[in-house]
């Protein structure tokens, strides 16, 4: 098994209790020491959060990554999500850059991106992903 980063949504299903999530984390848990989240998904669910005032769910996504690597963007991931951009620009397909830089994160590292959102990232060359929904 290869170490993973876990998408937003991911997130968002753990947060709000979803146990098939839940016991994927302890699965993978039992082969690595900790879960890894880029600095793109901590942005995107603290600002989710701090949006809708849920000071409850903040405090359990801080708990969970105070147990978590919090992967930053470096120049390797900056240019492989630059080089994700031109290759899909190419091809006439539109990415979000939200989900360029998770990517560029993703395949810097050599991590599997945990995502529900498998039809969206599964059109990213050199990309591996995986769906624990």
């Amino acid at each position: 098994m290869k170490p993973v980063l876990i998408d937003t949504d991911i997130i968002s299903y753990f947060l709000k209790g979803n146990e098939k999530v839940f016991l994927r984390f302890q699965e993978y848990l039992k082969d690595f020491d900790r879960i890894n989240i880029s600095i793109i998904t901590y942005y995107e669910i603290v600002s989710g959060l701090t949006f809708k005032n849920a000071e409850k769910q903040l405090q359990i996504f801080e708990e969970f990554c105070s147990t978590s690597t919090i992967i930053n963007l470096s120049k390797g991931s900056i240019k492989m999500s630059a080089e994700i951009y031109a290759n899909q620009r190419k091809k006439g397909k539109a990415v979000d850059d939200i989900d360029i830089l998770i990517a560029g994160i993703a395949i810097s590292n050599d991590f599997v991106l945990v995502t529900n959102n498998i039809k969206h990232f599964g059109k990213i060359d050199g990309l591996e992903v995986d769906n624990w929904i």
